[in-house]
């Protein structure tokens, strides 16, 4: 498994209490909940773009 990075997160308190909600119902940890959420989106993004959809203009990353 590959090494974890750790980073500061600034989150609206309401996005965060809607998170930690969501991460017990799944039994997993707010951190666990966050980074399954983001995988989730990756993969979504990236079938996205090789379907044509969803394209990042590179000028603007």
């Amino acid at each position: 498994m590959a090494e974890k990075k750790a980073f500061v997160l600034r989150i609206n308190p309401d996005v965060l209490k809607e998170l930690e909600a969501w991460a017990q119902q799944d039994f997993r940890s707010l951190n666990g909940q966050i980074e399954y959420l983001l995988g989730e989106a990756l993969k979504k993004q990236k079938r996205q773009k090789s379907s044509g959809e969803g394209r990042v203009d590179e000028k603007n990353n």
